[in-house]
Protein backbone atom coordinates (compact mmCIF):
# COMPACT_ATOMS: atom_id res chain seq x y z
CA UNK A 1 0.00 0.00 0.00
CA UNK A 2 1.36 3.32 -1.12
CA UNK A 3 0.79 6.65 1.22
CA UNK A 4 1.21 10.06 -0.26
CA UNK A 5 3.67 11.98 1.68
CA UNK A 6 5.45 15.66 1.96
CA UNK A 7 8.60 13.89 0.20
CA UNK A 8 8.65 11.27 -2.68
CA UNK A 9 11.48 9.11 -0.86
CA UNK A 10 8.83 8.96 1.87
CA UNK A 11 6.59 6.85 0.12
CA UNK A 12 7.04 3.48 1.08
CA UNK A 13 5.33 1.27 -0.77
CA UNK A 14 4.78 -2.25 0.93
CA UNK A 15 3.40 -4.30 -2.74
CA UNK A 16 5.79 -7.30 -3.07
CA UNK A 17 5.46 -7.35 -7.15
CA UNK A 18 6.74 -4.87 -9.13
CA UNK A 19 6.39 -4.34 -12.64
CA UNK A 20 10.16 -5.54 -13.17
CA UNK A 21 11.01 -8.26 -10.59
CA UNK A 22 14.27 -10.08 -10.02
CA UNK A 23 12.76 -13.68 -11.07
CA UNK A 24 12.83 -12.08 -14.92
CA UNK A 25 16.71 -13.70 -14.98
CA UNK A 26 15.60 -16.99 -14.52
CA UNK A 27 14.07 -16.63 -18.03
CA UNK A 28 17.96 -16.36 -19.37
CA UNK A 29 19.91 -18.21 -16.33
CA UNK A 30 17.64 -20.68 -14.96
CA UNK A 31 18.01 -20.56 -11.10
CA UNK A 32 21.58 -21.31 -9.92
CA UNK A 33 22.99 -24.33 -8.19
CA UNK A 34 24.66 -22.51 -5.65
CA UNK A 35 23.01 -19.90 -3.10
CA UNK A 36 26.16 -18.29 -1.68
CA UNK A 37 27.69 -14.84 -2.32
CA UNK A 38 30.56 -12.78 -1.23
CA UNK A 39 30.07 -9.90 -2.22
CA UNK A 40 34.04 -7.92 -1.90
CA UNK A 41 35.38 -4.26 -3.23
CA UNK A 42 38.58 -5.76 -2.92
CA UNK A 43 39.73 -6.36 -6.56
CA UNK A 44 43.47 -7.01 -6.02
CA UNK A 45 42.41 -9.61 -3.90
CA UNK A 46 40.04 -11.35 -6.31
CA UNK A 47 43.03 -11.14 -8.77
CA UNK A 48 45.25 -13.48 -6.56
CA UNK A 49 42.35 -15.49 -6.21
CA UNK A 50 42.42 -15.34 -9.73
CA UNK A 51 45.66 -15.73 -10.54
CA UNK A 52 46.19 -18.79 -7.80
CA UNK A 53 43.96 -20.61 -9.55
CA UNK A 54 41.70 -20.64 -6.56
CA UNK A 55 38.23 -19.36 -8.34
CA UNK A 56 37.12 -18.81 -11.81
CA UNK A 57 34.54 -17.54 -13.90
CA UNK A 58 31.06 -18.50 -13.26
CA UNK A 59 28.53 -16.43 -15.19
CA UNK A 60 28.04 -13.07 -16.67
CA UNK A 61 24.69 -11.66 -15.97
CA UNK A 62 24.67 -9.39 -19.31
CA UNK A 63 23.44 -5.66 -19.35
CA UNK A 64 24.61 -2.42 -19.67
CA UNK A 65 26.97 -3.19 -16.71
CA UNK A 66 27.91 -6.94 -16.80
CA UNK A 67 28.31 -8.80 -13.47
CA UNK A 68 30.46 -11.24 -13.64
CA UNK A 69 30.09 -14.26 -11.09
CA UNK A 70 33.31 -16.44 -9.41
CA UNK A 71 33.42 -19.72 -7.75
CA UNK A 72 35.88 -20.91 -5.20
CA UNK A 73 36.78 -24.13 -7.34
CA UNK A 74 36.72 -25.98 -3.86
CA UNK A 75 33.60 -24.88 -3.33
CA UNK A 76 29.79 -23.55 -3.62
CA UNK A 77 30.50 -20.63 -2.79
CA UNK A 78 30.28 -17.47 -5.30
CA UNK A 79 31.79 -13.91 -5.61
CA UNK A 80 31.75 -10.50 -7.10
CA UNK A 81 33.19 -7.88 -7.22
CA UNK A 82 31.12 -4.84 -5.97
CA UNK A 83 30.34 -1.50 -7.27
CA UNK A 84 29.98 2.03 -5.53
CA UNK A 85 27.16 2.59 -4.18
CA UNK A 86 23.28 1.20 -3.37
CA UNK A 87 22.00 1.29 -6.61
CA UNK A 88 25.01 -0.24 -7.79
CA UNK A 89 25.47 -3.28 -5.22
CA UNK A 90 22.57 -3.84 -3.41
CA UNK A 91 20.49 -3.83 -7.11
CA UNK A 92 22.52 -6.35 -8.45
CA UNK A 93 22.55 -8.16 -5.08
CA UNK A 94 18.48 -7.57 -5.49
CA UNK A 95 18.93 -9.46 -9.01
CA UNK A 96 20.70 -12.40 -8.14
CA UNK A 97 18.01 -13.09 -5.87
CA UNK A 98 15.99 -13.61 -8.79
CA UNK A 99 18.03 -16.56 -9.30
CA UNK A 100 18.69 -18.42 -6.09
CA UNK A 101 20.91 -16.22 -4.31
CA UNK A 102 19.68 -16.74 -0.56
CA UNK A 103 22.90 -16.28 1.87
CA UNK A 104 25.69 -13.55 1.46
CA UNK A 105 28.57 -11.80 2.98
CA UNK A 106 29.64 -8.20 2.11
CA UNK A 107 33.64 -7.23 2.54
CA UNK A 108 35.01 -3.64 2.03
CA UNK A 109 36.51 -0.89 3.90
CA UNK A 110 35.15 2.25 4.97
CA UNK A 111 36.31 5.31 6.27
CA UNK A 112 36.42 5.57 9.88
CA UNK A 113 35.03 8.74 11.83
CA UNK A 114 37.29 8.06 14.90
CA UNK A 115 40.88 8.71 14.39
CA UNK A 116 41.73 5.94 17.49
CA UNK A 117 40.25 3.19 14.56
CA UNK A 118 43.23 1.97 13.32
CA UNK A 119 43.65 1.00 9.71
CA UNK A 120 43.01 -2.22 8.95
CA UNK A 121 40.35 -3.03 12.32
CA UNK A 122 37.88 -5.59 11.07
CA UNK A 123 33.55 -4.27 12.14
CA UNK A 124 30.79 -6.42 12.33
CA UNK A 125 28.16 -4.09 10.85
CA UNK A 126 25.64 -3.79 13.54
CA UNK A 127 23.18 -1.21 11.19
CA UNK A 128 23.37 1.84 8.89
CA UNK A 129 22.61 4.96 9.60
CA UNK A 130 20.09 5.77 5.97
CA UNK A 131 21.55 8.31 4.52
CA UNK A 132 20.71 7.03 1.22
CA UNK A 133 17.72 6.89 -1.48
CA UNK A 134 17.79 3.41 -2.15
CA UNK A 135 16.98 1.75 0.59
CA UNK A 136 13.61 3.22 1.04
CA UNK A 137 11.80 1.63 -1.63
CA UNK A 138 12.64 -1.83 0.16
CA UNK A 139 12.16 -0.38 4.26
CA UNK A 140 9.81 1.82 5.27
CA UNK A 141 11.54 5.20 6.12
CA UNK A 142 13.63 4.69 9.89
CA UNK A 143 16.60 6.15 10.66
CA UNK A 144 18.68 3.57 11.18
CA UNK A 145 18.39 -0.07 9.47
CA UNK A 146 19.88 -3.04 12.03
CA UNK A 147 21.19 -5.91 10.51
CA UNK A 148 20.48 -9.61 11.31
CA UNK A 149 21.00 -10.52 15.18
CA UNK A 150 21.23 -14.08 14.41
CA UNK A 151 23.69 -13.65 11.51
CA UNK A 152 25.49 -10.80 14.04
CA UNK A 153 25.39 -13.22 16.75
CA UNK A 154 27.27 -16.30 14.27
CA UNK A 155 29.82 -13.94 12.98
CA UNK A 156 31.04 -12.80 16.48
CA UNK A 157 31.20 -16.60 17.62
CA UNK A 158 33.73 -17.19 14.58
CA UNK A 159 35.29 -14.14 15.29
CA UNK A 160 35.80 -15.36 19.01
CA UNK A 161 36.44 -18.87 18.28
CA UNK A 162 39.00 -18.08 15.54
CA UNK A 163 40.84 -14.94 18.10
CA UNK A 164 40.64 -12.41 15.57
CA UNK A 165 39.83 -8.98 17.01
CA UNK A 166 36.80 -7.09 15.77
CA UNK A 167 34.60 -4.67 16.49
CA UNK A 168 31.05 -3.88 16.50
CA UNK A 169 29.52 -0.84 15.15
CA UNK A 170 27.31 0.86 13.02
CA UNK A 171 28.11 2.59 9.44
CA UNK A 172 26.82 5.81 8.17
CA UNK A 173 25.85 5.16 4.65
CA UNK A 174 25.38 8.11 1.90
CA UNK A 175 25.22 8.50 -1.79
CA UNK A 176 27.35 11.57 -1.25
CA UNK A 177 31.56 11.32 -0.54
CA UNK A 178 32.33 14.66 -1.24
CA UNK A 179 29.31 16.14 0.87
CA UNK A 180 30.64 14.75 4.11
CA UNK A 181 31.13 17.58 5.99
CA UNK A 182 32.17 18.82 9.19
CA UNK A 183 29.06 18.80 10.88
CA UNK A 184 27.43 16.28 9.38
CA UNK A 185 30.70 14.09 10.23
CA UNK A 186 30.01 15.39 13.56
CA UNK A 187 26.25 14.45 13.94
CA UNK A 188 27.05 10.68 12.48
CA UNK A 189 29.69 9.93 15.52
CA UNK A 190 27.09 11.79 17.89
CA UNK A 191 24.47 9.54 16.84
CA UNK A 192 26.72 6.41 17.08
CA UNK A 193 28.18 5.79 13.67
CA UNK A 194 32.12 4.08 13.19
CA UNK A 195 32.92 4.42 9.51
CA UNK A 196 30.86 5.88 6.41
CA UNK A 197 30.47 4.01 3.25
CA UNK A 198 27.89 3.86 0.38
CA UNK A 199 26.70 0.70 0.56
CA UNK A 200 25.55 -1.06 3.78
CA UNK A 201 21.99 0.42 4.33
CA UNK A 202 20.56 -0.82 0.73
CA UNK A 203 21.81 -4.08 0.88
CA UNK A 204 20.67 -4.61 4.83
CA UNK A 205 17.50 -2.94 3.29
CA UNK A 206 17.40 -5.92 0.09
CA UNK A 207 18.03 -8.76 2.76
CA UNK A 208 15.13 -7.39 4.42
CA UNK A 209 12.83 -7.79 2.08
CA UNK A 210 13.79 -10.55 0.04
CA UNK A 211 14.51 -12.89 3.11
CA UNK A 212 18.38 -13.29 2.05
CA UNK A 213 20.84 -14.16 5.07
CA UNK A 214 23.12 -11.15 5.05
CA UNK A 215 26.76 -9.90 7.41
CA UNK A 216 29.35 -7.49 6.32
CA UNK A 217 32.18 -6.76 7.67
CA UNK A 218 33.80 -3.17 7.26
CA UNK A 219 38.25 -2.62 7.52
CA UNK A 220 38.96 0.67 8.92
CA UNK A 221 40.50 2.54 5.98
CA UNK A 222 41.12 6.50 5.50
CA UNK A 223 40.08 8.68 8.17
CA UNK A 224 37.80 11.29 7.56
CA UNK A 225 37.20 12.39 11.10
CA UNK A 226 39.68 15.47 11.19
CA UNK A 227 40.03 18.76 9.43
CA UNK A 228 42.41 17.41 6.67
CA UNK A 229 41.58 14.33 5.44
CA UNK A 230 43.92 11.20 5.66
CA UNK A 231 43.88 8.55 3.23
CA UNK A 232 46.18 6.54 5.50
CA UNK A 233 47.56 4.54 2.71
CA UNK A 234 44.03 2.12 3.27
CA UNK A 235 43.49 1.01 -0.25
CA UNK A 236 47.05 -1.30 0.01
CA UNK A 237 46.83 -2.83 2.59
CA UNK A 238 46.73 -6.20 0.46
CA UNK A 239 47.01 -9.34 2.70
CA UNK A 240 44.04 -7.78 4.90
CA UNK A 241 42.02 -7.57 2.19
CA UNK A 242 42.58 -11.12 0.67
CA UNK A 243 42.09 -12.68 4.17
CA UNK A 244 38.88 -10.96 4.55
CA UNK A 245 37.30 -12.68 1.49
CA UNK A 246 38.53 -16.28 2.81
CA UNK A 247 37.34 -15.60 6.33
CA UNK A 248 33.61 -14.44 4.24
CA UNK A 249 34.22 -16.92 2.42
CA UNK A 250 33.75 -19.32 5.86
CA UNK A 251 31.16 -17.72 7.30
CA UNK A 252 29.00 -17.50 4.57
CA UNK A 253 28.31 -21.28 5.05
CA UNK A 254 27.42 -20.89 8.35
CA UNK A 255 25.47 -17.86 8.86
Amino acid sequence: MLNKELYPILEFDDAKKSIINPELLQKEYGVLPYNKLIITFFKDALNKLLEEGLITPYLTVKGENELVLYKFVDSEVLVMHGMIGCPATAGFLDELTGIGITKVMFCGGGGVLDKAIEVGKLMIVEGAIRDEGFSYHYVKPSRIIYSQADVQDKMINYFEENQIPYFKGLTWTTDAFFRETKEKIQLRKDEGAKIVEMEQSGCIAVAQFRNVKYGAIIYAGDDVSQSEWDRRDWHNRKGIRYSLINICKELVEII
